[in-house]
């Protein structure tokens, strides 16, 4: 950034630990984000940055995960094996539970609300599980823009490789009359709430979306592990998070040292939380 280049920004983490300072200093330094991630990407490609004020809501699907429409009880028993299955996309171990809990989905709204400019209250997520739509504008007059493709990363990679132009690629064309019907609803937090997490850290500000990305990597890493239940990833993060707060541990990383030291937080409170949830195992 500080070299003033055009970077395709192909993970959360950045973003979802350091937004603000990252987006200061590109802005200072007059480099370009391009964002790979699917769902921003296609945001991207529809959001008018010159009519910014015309934006109503700014709106990312979601597949749902492997679990959608299953209850808690029903997930109370998964393993990895499961949890690992995306229905749409091939991704790696962390991402894909992270999409399974819908944490994932979280982590995108953070990212969006420092990648385009916008109120955190014009966000939205809607669970698309044809994974066809990746995402969409609402403008003032009523339009609604989306894009939509095939589930292959290497669109959006084509996009910012060539932007601002498009480039041939050899991914399938989404076929609409074969697909017959997308489909969208309401996600459920009371059975994934890691996603109301994600919300809540947004609005609290001062690092807490660093604890939450910190946690909830220590959290999956221990569900892969099997040392903990698929829906303790989320209590591991909700008790991070209230432990930062308690201690007086949240501040705004006006550096990556303060990000780093957050993150670093982060990981031995979840840790501390593991311990005491194996402890208890134990004794029961």
């Amino acid at each position: 950034m500080r070299a003033g280049r055009t970077i395709a920004l192909a993970n959360k983490e950045c973003l979802v630990c350091a937004g603000d300072l990252m987006m200061r200093e590109a802005l200072r330094h007059k480099a370009r984000i391009l964002p790979v991630d699917s769902e921003h990407n296609a945001i991207f490609q529809v959001f008018e940055r010159d009519n910014a004020k015309a934006v109503d809501k700014v709106i990312l699907t979601a597949s749902g995960g492997p679990f959608r429409g299953w209850s808690r009880e029903a997930m109370a028993s998964v393993g990895p094996e499961k949890a690992l299955r995306h229905p749409n996309w091939d991704m790696g171990a962390r991402v894909s539970i992270d999409s399974a809990t819908l944490m994932n989905k979280g982590l995108e709204v953070i990212e969006a609300f420092h990648l385009f400019p916008i109120e955190r209250q014009q966000l939205e997520v809607l669970v698309h599980p044809q994974s066809a739509v990746h995402g969409l504008v609402q403008y003032t007059d009523g339009s609604l823009l989306a894009q939509l493709g095939a589930p292959d990363m290497r669109t959006p990679i084509a996009y910012c490789l060539s932007w601002p132009e498009r480039m041939p690629t050899p991914v399938s064309r989404l076929d609409l009359a074969a697909l017959q019907q997308l489909t969208f609803e309401a996600p459920d937090t009371e059975a994934f709430p890691a996603l109301d997490l994600a919300w809540a850290a947004l609005e609290r500000g001062e690092g807490a979306t660093a604890v939450l990305n910190g946690a909830d990597e220590v959290a999956v890493a221990a569900f892969l592990d099997r040392r903990i239940g698929f829906l303790s990833i989320a209590d591991v993060v909700a008790r991070a998070l209230e432990s930062a707060e308690a201690h007086g541990l949240l501040r705004e990383p006006g550096d990556l040292e303060t990000a780093l030291e957050l993150d670093a937080a982060a990981r031995r409170l979840a840790t501390q939380s593991i311990d005491a949830i194996c402890a208890a195992r134990r004794t029961a």
